[in-house]
């Protein structure tokens, strides 16, 4: 016996329901027979093997018929077991025909179904929506519209260590593909209401999920507005990780170095919404993008935070002179041994030159033969699986270092250069950063070779000022340096203590600039 329900809300009440449901359209709308919908849907998805439906009888004396859809491997079948099913079979013996309500739709909903995140699809664009993510669609015979359960699920990557932003001291926790996962570690460490969220879907095909993140009256509101302008300017078939993003709304398509940072540690994002940044998370990938960046920030570590200012201080002031070396190491070394020996010491000149005796090439070819070679073996190690991926680095540049100089192909103190050169590029803790440094060496290297120490000099003038040429969403590159801001290089190249960092980097944010009320004290007195 089919059942057909009785309309008794007024014409001022489903006007009222509409405007309240999400998700309303009236294209292509549904049908009233429930078979008939789930044929539909199972001809649009291709009859595909993860596609479930049910079909099933509730209310008094079984009268009520309706379908169940779902996604195997995206929802959760206990919860749909636990929540709509045995709530409708089982614990409900409800007479539809004298419910008080009139929408039985809206009495399933609002009374029946114990399970949240609850809404109403009343055509199959939005239906595929909700169906493709997660959600349960319930289908009642005689309406021409259904309800979609939120029941995600399925098999997810739990909370991990961090791979690539190891920290000694500190938080342990990283981010995860799931973008709900991923707003909730940030949730965790700061519990603020003004933390607010907006999502949006990106993507024609994978319509996929976006979410900008910052906190209200810390974060400039100039800022967030162009974060969402660039988005929604994204015009695309899909987005799979945050580096699409990333790409796509970055100031500087064709420079060598990047103008939005990326994390996959909590507490890092955490650290860059209190300053004043954005974050955008993207769902299906642990990396979370922050703007503006600046280049400063590629040099800091999350340990230098962790630890007591002047260890941070030490270790931050290694790492620029690591910078350095890994820029300009091999540059400085063809320069001088090429067209300016007067200024290295005899005895040192003389043993440079009894080790190239036997080398036929010139200090260049040596050190392109080296860097190329190295940079082929760094990335054979990274793409070999982990067990073998690090011998097979280390113990190839050994051999083919050891060999090269036996051969009389480079000499001896190439080796050494290239081989510091390698490990200062380690020290950058950005791995963004990094690769930049890795693509400027080798015109560097032209430069030194063709024109010595003053071809050096004229490379790192055009590269200061194409630096300082360079924005992230409207904030200087270079700042704090470029325009010199004073109260901002508490943390620069230096880190003072954490009671002389009071204040937020000034064109960051423009609001809310002290993170404290209270008075910076002297040292030694107490707070």
């Amino acid at each position: 016996m089919r059942f057909h329900h009785k309309k008794l809300f007024s014409r001022k009440t489903n006007a009222k329901q509409q405007a309240d449901d999400p998700i309303q359209s009236e294209k292509n709308p549904l049908h009233t027979n429930v078979k008939e919908n789930i044929r539909v849907i199972k001809e649009t998805l291709g009859n595909s093997d993860d596609i479930i439906t049910r079909e099933i009888r509730f209310g008094k004396e079984k009268r009520i018929k309706a379908g169940l859809i779902y996604m195997d491997g995206l929802t959760d079948s206990a919860s749909i077991q636990n929540f709509i099913m045995e709530s409708l079979m089982v614990d409900w013996d409800g007479d539809a025909e004298k419910i008080g309500f009139g929408d039985l739709l809206l009495y399933l909903k609002e009374t029946v179904i114990t399970a949240g995140g609850i809404s109403n699809v009343s055509d199959y664009d939005s239906l595929y929506d909700c169906l493709l993510t997660g959600y349960v669609i319930v289908l009642l015979e005689g309406y021409p519209k259904g309800i979609a359960v939120c029941m995600k699920g399925g098999q997810e990557r739990s909370v991990t260590e961090p791979s690539s932003e190891i920290s000694i001291r500190g938080p342990k926790d990283a981010f995860t593909e799931n973008i709900r996962t991923n707003t909730a570690l940030i949730r965790r460490k700061i519990n603020n209401p003004n933390l607010w969220m907006e999502t949006k879907r990106i993507g024609k095909e994978t319509k996929t999920h976006v979410t900008v993140m910052y906190i209200k009256g810390i974060a400039n509101d100039k800022v967030v507005e162009e974060v969402r302008q660039r988005l929604d300017r994204i015009s695309i078939d899909s987005i799979l990780d945050s580096s699409y993003i990333e790409e796509l709304i970055q100031d500087e398509t064709y420079s060598p170095f990047p103008t939005l940072r990326h994390s996959e540690r909590p507490d890092v994002v955490s650290a860059s919404l209190l300053e004043g940044r954005v974050a955008i998370l993207v769902d299906g990938t642990p990396y979370v993008l922050m703007v503006p960046a600046l280049f400063v920030q590629f040099l800091q570590s999350p340990d230098d935070y962790y630890n007591r200012a002047d260890i941070s201080t030490l270790i931050r002031f290694l790492r620029y002179i690591g910078f350095f070396i890994a820029l300009l190491g091999p540059s400085v070394y063809i320069a001088i041994t090429t067209f300016h020996q007067e200024m290295l010491p005899t005895p040192l000149l003389i043993s440079l030159a009894g080790q190239r005796e036997g080398v036929p090439f010139p200090a260049f070819i040596e050190a392109l033969m080296m860097e190329v070679t190295f940079e082929i073996l760094r990335e054979a190690g990274i793409r070999l699986p982990k067990a073998i991926g690090q011998a097979v680095s280390i113990v190839g540049t050994l051999v083919i270092g050891t060999a090269a100089v036996d051969a009389g192909i480079v000499s001896a103190a190439m080796v050494i250069v290239v081989s510091i050169t390698a490990i200062s590029s380690f020290i950058v803790s950005s791995y963004n950063l990094s690769i930049s440094i890795r693509m400027l060496r080798f015109p560097f290297m032209v430069l030194a070779a063709s024109f010595g120490l003053f071809g050096m000099i004229v490379g790192l003038i055009a590269l200061t000022l194409h630096l300082c040429s360079l924005r992230s969403f409207g904030v200087p590159y270079m700042s704090p340096f470029g325009p010199f801001i004073e109260e901002d290089q508490k943390d620069a190249i230096f880190r003072l203590p954490r009671w002389a960092m009071s204040s937020r980097p000034r064109l960051i944010s423009q609001k809310n600039i002290n993170r404290e009320n209270t008075p910076a004290p002297k040292p030694g007195q107490k707070k």
